[in-house]
């Protein structure tokens, strides 16, 4: 049935497909390829990798995700999101390590497709998406601390190689920190118009080759780019088994559930871009399909790439031939420039990174958490960003969801009670009668609320209690509960207990639990009114 709808949407997507078409496919391709080459270059290296590693996961991630991938607009590659894992896990257990994660969680990635998942990843609260990227922002940007000042530090997470410069030194190499802070003054004053035609990233980086080429100054560089999409190390069929699978488990489920939330959410804004519903299950069995093949090429994980996504759609992207043309472009880019591509400083591509890490934070849901007091919405970003940056980016973002989760709980909670006393026109029951109106859905988030206003009622001498509850659209085991026992107490001061205006949800669980039946059929009454009018 899956494949059935992708043929279909295949079939559409290059329905009338001419030579004009092409064109735009082809200049948005090249376009991307500007783009995505200097940034798969700094996301090799910021992975703990080289930068071949992250040339061979643009190319064959837009060759395989590009063309399999569940919407015609999806670019695929390395980002850097997923470097800010990769970095400590490629620390932590070598490169090697990160091959046998990578292909996990493209295996986690296919079984994610398979079950039709995709659609949890809408149920993510926008803040907490929002503290998510941008703690990702912080964790690339102290990344790059030593490439960019040409510092050493020590330790697998970013905090840990803050902190070890107290012990290590702060020791700055000036022509380090000329290559990158060149390379961000070209990219902040490069002008809008021209960037979408020439990058700002690519031309800071050929500058900055051209000058190292000419005066040849003491600073690391990139290194020997291979003429090859088999890179020198690589993942190996013989180094695959149970044994050397399982400790990898924990990081490549933080790696796909990473895949997941980048490509999905990356397909939500490009949709809404091109006026295209992406089809979540035939992307993330696309991206499971590329990160389970990468490895055995010497690549890293790849995603769904939101700038370069959104690069190719305002460049006239028609059809996914945008994502292989760039792919190719960058295959052409490995064979004709690799040994210019060798002399790049890694200084460029730390400037590159940090000013795509500040243009990564989305600014404008930031500005609008802050400025408009929201105090949740607040908490739920601070917590998980700071959750993101002290730990694993998947606790992040399940440490995020459970604090929304008990703040709804704890708002929910809040249900509004009124009390008024019946009118002077009905009669002889004004002095004797109350009708607690309940709005808010009750659970055992709200109980014993309506048991102490009961309590207090009957200390007053009242001896009939009207509930409206036609402000009630839900209701819990533990409510009908409470309900029963203020039934009861009421029963034993002699004291009528009437219900009004109960909804159809509300009432059918309340049979189901026998609770009507207890408090009494003729006790339910569509409204106060009504109810007022049977104790004549």
């Amino acid at each position: 049935m899956g494949q059935l709808r992708f043929l279909g949407d295949i079939k559409r997507e290059f329905s009338g497909y001419n030579a004009n078409a092409f064109s735009k496919d082809l200049l948005a391709g090249l376009t991307v390829t500007a783009v995505a080459l200097p940034l798969a270059l700094a996301f090799g290296v910021s992975s703990g990798l080289d930068a071949a590693s992250g040339l061979i996961t643009a190319i064959l991630a837009g060759l395989i995700i590009g063309a399999l991938g569940g919407a015609s607009f999806q670019i695929s590659g390395p980002t850097g999101a997923m470097a800010a894992i990769l970095i400590s896990l490629s620390v932590r257990h070598g490169v090697e390590g990160v091959f046998i994660a990578g292909f996990l969680s493209g295996l986690i990635l296919l079984i994610a497709a398979l079950l039709k998942v995709g659609a949890l990843v809408s149920y993510i609260p926008s803040p907490v998406v929002t503290g998510f990227t941008s703690g990702i922002a912080v964790i690339i940007a102290l990344g790059q601390i030593d490439n960019f000042f040409g510092t050493t530090s020590a330790g697998e997470s970013a905090i840990e190689k803050l902190i070890s410069y107290s012990e290590l030194g702060f020791s700055v190499q000036l022509p380090t920190l000329f290559y990158g802070l060149l390379v961000i003054l070209l990219m902040v004053l490069w002008p809008k118009k021209w960037n979408a035609r020439f990058p700002a990233s690519l031309l800071g980086i050929i500058v900055t080759l051209v000058l190292q080429m000419v005066l040849d100054l003491p600073v690391g560089e990139v290194g020997a780019i291979p003429r090859s999409l088999l890179g020198e190390n690589r993942l190996h069929f013989g180094s695959l088994s149970l044994a050397t699978l399982l400790p990898y488990l924990s990081p490549a489920i933080s790696i796909a559930a990473l895949g997941m939330v980048e490509s999905l959410l990356c397909g939500s804004s490009g949709g809404k871009m091109r006026g295209e519903k992406l089809n979540a299950t035939q992307e993330l069995f696309a991206q499971g399909i590329g990160n389970v093949i990468i490895p055995f090429f010497g690549g890293i994980p790849a995603t769904a790439a939101i700038a370069r996504t959104s690069v190719a759609i305002k460049s006239g992207q028609q059809t996914r031939l945008t994502s292989i043309i760039h792919a190719l472009g960058l295959l052409a880019s490995m064979f004709l420039l690799s040994p210019f591509m060798s002399r790049i400083p890694l200084a460029s591509l730390a400037g590159v990174l940090l000013v795509t890490s500040w243009r990564m934070n989305e600014w404008h849901s930031i500005r609008q958490i802050f400025s408009k007091r929201i105090k949740t919405s607040m908490s739920q970003y601070l917590i998980t960003m700071i959750a993101t940056v002290v730990f694993d980016l998947t606790i992040a973002i399940l440490i995020g969801i459970i604090f929304s989760m008990v703040m709804f709980i704890v708002r929910s909670h809040r249900i509004s009670i009124e009390i008024d006393p019946v009118t002077s026109e009905l009669g002889e029951y004004d002095k004797h009668t109350k009708v607690v109106y309940v709005d808010g859905s009750l659970f055992f988030g709200s109980q014993d609320q309506l048991t102490k206003v009961v309590e207090k009622l009957l200390g007053e001498g009242v001896q009939r209690i009207i509930f409206s509850l036609r402000g009630v659209p839900t209701i819990d085991h533990s409510s009908i509960n409470e309900f029963t026992e203020i039934v009861l107490l009421c029963r034993t001061r002699e004291v009528d207990v009437l219900f009004c205006g109960v909804q159809a949800p509300v009432l059918t669980l309340m049979k189901r639990l026998d609770f009507v039946s207890l408090a009494g059929e003729d006790k339910f009454f569509s409204s106060a009114v009504t109810a007022l009018e049977s104790l004549r």
